[in-house]
This record gives C-alpha cells, structure tokens and sequence, in this order.
C-alpha cells in the first residue's frame, strides 16, 4: 500500500513538472485574410468588423494609417472617407420622412423642387444633347434606387457628361488639387445644386433605368425641404446623434485629425497619397453636404448603423424606425420593369440576382455558404464596403482608403467572415 501511494506520489510529481503544452489556434479567416492584404502591398492598413445576432462585435486591424512606418496603427475607431456608404444612411433618412407621412415613396420630387417638374429624356445619349418631354415625373422611389435617369461624373459619358463638368454637378470631395477645379464650378448651396441639376436632361426616363447617379445627393435636398431641416442636421439628430454615432462627420474636426487616415491611388504599379490625413479636404467645409458621399466615419460607426438595421430599426433602447419601415428600405424597391443592366454588372461578384433598396442594394436570393436573401449594403470608392443580413443576423464593415482601385477585396472579406462565423 506505501509503495503503491509513494509511485503515485513521483507520478504526480512528473506531471507537475513536465513542460505545458499550449494548443494551437489556427488563425481565423479574417484575421488572414486581413494580414495577407496588408502583407500583399495592396493597402497599408485595413480594419474588418462582423458581429452575428447580439453577440459581440469582432475587430480585426491591421497595418496602419499611411506608409510611414511611423504611422499609428489603425484601429476600430481610425476615420475613413466612405463614399458612397454615405447612400444608405441618406435612405434611412428618407425612409423616416415616409414613415412620418412627411415623404411619400411614389411622390414626385417637383413637389419638393419645382425646378424638376417639366423634365427632358435624351434621345440618344452617346451623340448630342437632343432630348424630348419626359412622360413620367422622378419620384422618390427613383432617387433612392437611381432610377431617376440621372448620371454621376464616374460613369456618365458623352455631352452629358460635359454639361455636368460645366455646372459644377460633382458632388464629392477628393484632395485640395481635385477641390481647386471643382469647387469653383460646384453649386455652393444643395439648393442650386439640385436646381442646376433639373436643367439638364435625363439619361432615361424615370423608372425605366438603373443608372448609378447623383440621385442620393439630389435626395439630400428633398430630406431637407419635407422637414423643414438642413440635410446634414436632419441625418445628424435623427440617425448620428442617437445611435451614438460619435466619429461620423461631414467636417473632419481639427482636433480628430490624427484619427484619418491617409487616402491613396493608384497608377499602373504605383500607389501614391492624394488627401494625408494631416491635411485632409475632409478637415475643411464642403460646398454643401453630399447625401451620396460625404461621410468620413469609423468602422465602430458604421457597424452601430447596420446594427440598428439588424434589429429592424431599434439599437440600444433608441428607436430610428419601426420595424416595418426598417424591412421596406431593406427590400427591393426597383419599378416593376426596370432595365436592370447597370445593377447586373455592379453585382457581378455577388452569383445572385440583385435589387435595391433605400440607397444600398438587395440580395434577391441565398448566397450559396454566405450572405442570405434580403442582404442589404453597399460599397464606397475607396473600397470599403458594409452590409448587414437579416436572414441569418450578421453584419459587417470593411474599411480601406485606396480610391478607385481594383482591390479584389469584396470577395475574399465576405468569404472570411461567414467562415469564422460557421466555426
């Protein structure tokens, strides 16, 4: 009996003293995913979040905030410019007018701005400017899901495009050298701007076409006259304000410069700064506030906005809209008919068929193994790029500051995320 307690006794003896073996966790797909992008040389610094259901939210970071080795690390709370994430917050805005009775969804945007009641379609867009009377008023509905037969600097081509240059109809802000040819051209009210905008033709009539546009910004100026409020105040205390949306901004403010990261593009192998954080364009006022581009917000930020979508328009006791009006802006919204082409090659990278909602697009079907049907959000020309899923309860962000680069990211990200949330 002693002999056997005394061999016991060494035994337990052994395995205290023998070394500890940890067990390795593979890294997750995101966190790959993130530090292969930073290590590939395509961004300097990347921030993904994703959260499923209530659950925490999950932030990956890598790399920094510019080239220099000296640059802070980004982080969830490192201000990026979002572009045209900007468009479904503008959506949301609207929708809250419709729900409040304030905005209809087939209204006609004349009753808001007179100036677009009696518009011009183009005959042929790729030879001149010759146009007929338009049989149909833009509507709402047609600013949210650009269907209003307008056009956008970025896409539009032909004289079309060489009258919207002349008036100035370029509502984004670049770099200081971008802002010193446009801005004296730009419209320096979003009153003129939509006013100018209504003397020029269509590219299609209203609702027969999705054409990737201006139509969110000119829907800023609609959200601002069924109010009684200026646009970027009405997004402010009705969507910024009480989501606790802390680092959204329309004007970077001084103090929060160090926070912005350095915006680059690229040319042939070649990537270069066009707006350092230090000095941003988004650290001065803009000629007006742009509903389809002007944001710079955090990843922390947007996730709170998607998360309020998640939960059918309620986050953290506060109410943006009601659970139906919150499906209505997720849902397909499109005119019944409409050429959808545009849209199509926008979603090529998708393998489902697309609609779109209040200013970000819809998941016409399930994703085989990722996003489902109902899926809602849209991209910036920067490369970041946020949707949330209401299917299956997940949302996520991607933020990234390379202006209109081929990245390749959208794919990859979308993939990582619904694998380390099935693990």
């Amino acid at each position: 009996m002693t002999g056997k307690r005394t061999f016991g006794l060494i035994g337990a003896l052994a395995l205290l003293q023998a070394p500890i073996v940890q067990a390795q966790t593979a890294p997750s797909a995101v966190d790959s995913f993130a530090r292969q992008t930073v290590a590939s040389g395509k961004v300097p610094g990347i921030v993904v979040t994703y959260a499923k259901g209530q659950g925490p939210m999950t932030v990956v970071a890598e790399g920094r905030m510019a080239e220099e080795p000296s640059a802070p690390k980004v982080n969830a709370d490192t201000l990026w410019r979002v572009y045209s994430m900007t468009k479904p917050i503008t959506g949301i805005a609207a929708m809250i007018l419709i729900e409040e009775g304030k905005l209809k969804l087939d209204q006609p945007i004349s009753d808001f701005i007179p100036a677009f009641k009696d518009m011009k379609v183009l005959v042929d867009p790729t030879k001149d400017l010759t146009s007929r009377p338009a049989t149909r008023p833009i509507t709402v509905r047609n600013l949210l899901t650009h269907t209003a037969g307008l056009g956008y600097n970025i896409i539009t081509k032909g004289p079309l495009l060489n009258e919207y240059n002349r008036l100035g109809i370029n509502p984004a802000q670049v770099s200081d050298s971008f802002e010193a040819t446009a801005r004296p051209a730009r419209p320096a009210t979003l009153e003129e701007f939509a006013n100018r905008t209504a003397t020029l033709p269509l590219i299609a009539e209203p609702g027969a076409k999705f054409s990737y546009s201006i139509s969110l910004d000119i829907l800023g100026r609609v959200i601002e006259v069924a109010s009684g409020v200026p646009f970027d105040s009405f997004v402010n205390t009705r969507i910024l304000q009480p989501l606790k949306m802390t680092s959204s901004y329309w004007t970077v403010p001084a103090d929060e410069a160090g926070r912005l990261a350095t915006e680059y593009a690229v040319a042939g192998a070649n990537r270069f700064p066009i707006d350092p954080g230090a000095t941003s364009v988004y650290l001065k006022k803009p000629s007006f506030p742009y509903g389809g581009a002007g944001l710079a917000m955090s990843a922390r930020d947007y996730d709170r906005f998607l998360h309020m979508l998640q939960n059918g328009g309620t986050l953290d006791g506060v109410r943006i809209l009601k659970p139906e009006t919150a499906a209505l802006a997720m849902s397909d919204l499109l005119p019944a008919g409409v050429d959808k082409t545009m849209l199509a090659v926008m979603a090529r990278d998708t393998a489902v068929p697309m609609g779109f909602g209040a200013g970000g697009s819809v998941f016409l079907a399930d994703q085989p193994g990722g996003a489902g049907k109902g899926t809602f959000g849209w991209s910036g020309a920067a490369g970041t790029f946020a949707w949330v899923d209401p299917k299956n309860q997940v949302r996520a962000t991607m933020m990234v500051n390379i202006l209109l680069a081929e990245l390749n990211l959208k794919v990859p990200m979308r993939a990582a995320v619904y694998a380390d949330l099935a693990r």
